[in-house]
């Protein structure tokens, strides 16, 4: 798919890897759709971004929202999937058990919340009219290498981005025959917000790990990764790794 002029959505994007995949949109001429539920923060993104894009207030895991809002959007040929949260504790831990509403928020925002944006998505992208190749549209979720390396503390986070991981198959099989794609991303670790805000105690080591080149990736490597799988229609059904050769350790 050539983006200039196509409408993508991006959920989670007033930050980190969503605010940079739109960025690396616009540039390349599309439409952006900049979907998030902190209503201030998306609007000044929109604002600071400018140019074709526009914000829409959602969360992602409101069924009855994301169908308004994506509803209001007209033809859609791309989600990429960026919400999401990663609040970190053990199955036991000092307080006892973790609170089973801490693992189903986690799952919720992540998991459902990622299903909930492509199934709406692929709906309103089933409807255009195929191009030369027979291609109507193309969805990119955000995993983790979490989801294969989970460390301590992470069982809930890991749990979501693997369920990510598993249903992009299955998801592409699906939607095959309407002509849409579906791939994963799963990134290591990443100069963002969240990550800024964690000690050097957490990010050093995870650093050490990275085979090369040594530090933090940045948020336009992922953006970019994420234009190509737009730009490639031979990627399919896939989860591709983004993350300097780190496999992370137990803690």
């Amino acid at each position: 798919m050539q983006v200039t002029d196509k409408l993508v959505l991006i959920t989670g994007a007033a930050s980190g890897l969503g605010y940079a995949a739109a960025q690396v949109m616009l540039a390349a001429g599309a439409r952006v759709a900049l979907f998030d539920r902190d209503a201030e923060r998306v609007e000044k993104a929109a604002q600071t971004l400018g140019g074709k894009a526009c914000a829409y207030v959602a969360d992602v895991v409101d069924a009855e929202a994301m169908a308004t809002q994506i509803d209001r959007l007209g033809p859609l040929h791309a989600l990429i999937n960026c919400a999401g949260i990663g609040p970190a504790s053990r199955t036991i831990g000092r307080q006892g058990p973790m609170p089973l509403e801490l693992f189903e928020r986690v799952l919720q925002v992540n998991l459902v919340g990622s299903f909930n944006a492509a199934r709406l998505a692929a709906a309103a992208m089933a409807r255009n009219d195929p191009d030369d190749g027979g291609e109507r549209g193309v969805i990119v979720h955000t995993a983790s290498i979490a989801a294969f390396e989970g460390q301590i503390g992470q069982v809930a986070y890991a749990a979501s981005k693997g369920g990510i991981v598993a249903m992009t198959l299955p998801m592409a099989r699906d939607l095959a025959g309407l002509g849409i794609r579906v791939n994963a991303i799963a990134p290591g670790i990443f100069d963002t917000p969240l990550m800024q805000a964690a000690g050097e105690e957490v990010r050093q080591p995870l650093i050490a790990a990275t085979q090369f080149p040594k530090r933090l990736g940045e948020p336009e490597e992922f953006a970019r990764l994420v234009l190509h799988i737009l730009e490639n229609r031979f990627i399919n059904a896939s989860v591709l790794r983004i993350d300097g050769g780190l496999r992370m350790s137990p803690r």
